[in-house]
Formats: C-alpha cells, sequence, structure tokens
C-alpha cells in the first residue's frame, strides 16, 4: 500500500536522523523538524487509509485530528496524548525561532515521537495484514 510505504519510508529518514550532529548545526535540526511534520502528514494519511479498509465509520473525511482520535477510539494507536502533542508541535513548528524551543522539539522527536510513529507503523502493518488475510 502505497500511502503506509511512503510513510515508512519517512519515518526510516527519522530513525536514522544523527541527534548529536543536530546539537551543533541549525540546518540539520530544521531537516529534522520538517522530517517530523512530513512523517506526521503521511502517518494520519496511512492510518485513514486502513481504517477505511476496516470499514471504520468516519474515515472517508475528517481532519488529521478526527482520524487520530478515530484510530485511538478503535485501537490502532495507544497514546492519544503524544498524538495530540504532535499535531499541536506541528502547527507550532513553522513559527520556532528560539533556539530552546527547537531544542525541545528536536528532543520530542526523538523520544516520544518516533516510538509513537514506529508502534503506528508497526499496528498499521499488521491491521492490513488482517484485511489482506480476510481477501483470501
Amino acid at each position: 500500500m502505497k500511502k503506509l510505504d511512503n510513510f515508512s519510508s519517512c519515518l526510516d529518514v527519522l530513525w536514522h536522523a544523527n541527534f548529536e550532529f543536530a546539537k551543533e548545526n541549525e540546518i540539520y535540526r530544521t531537516g529534522i523538524i520538517w522530517q517530523f511534520n512530513l512523517t506526521l502528514e503521511l502517518a494520519w494519511k496511512a492510518l485513514q487509509e486502513i481504517l477505511k479498509l476496516h470499514g471504520a465509520a468516519g474515515a472517508e473525511t475528517g481532519s488529521p485530528r478526527e482520524i487520530l482520535q478515530l484510530g485511538y477510539k478503535l485501537g490502532f494507536l495507544n497514546d492519544s496524548a503524544v498524538w495530540l502533542l504532535m499535531l499541536k508541535k506541528r502547527n507550532v513548528s513553522v513559527h520556532l525561532y528560539n533556539e530552546d524551543d527547537i531544542d525541545e522539539m528536536i528532543l520530542l522527536v526523538r523520544d516520544s515521537f518516533i516510538p509513537a510513529f514506529s508502534a503506528l507503523e508497526k499496528t498499521l502493518q499488521e491491521k492490513l495484514a488482517e484485511v489482506r488475510a480476510d481477501w483470501e
């Protein structure tokens, strides 16, 4: 599935980010933040697609927040607070000018957001396999 593949590819880039190097390099920090934004965008779209495959009512349309809430309600996501924080941080990330705010964002990406993305990726792969097994 293309949307899940795209999400997985973006997540792989974040996994391989050098967070030590980011401490010293402003452009690299900015790159990590933009990669986070792209990964989040692809994450909720992949979630939406697999929710639709599972016939989840309300998955056809919706904002990222609505899709994430539906995913949490149906057990596709396990930590709604982290996902809602991701949305909040995505919305303010284009206005990060203070080094302390940027450092905080980098730490959140490394310590909270990448693990949440990874858990979702695993769940989506499992849920896609369930749908494929039903088709056979």
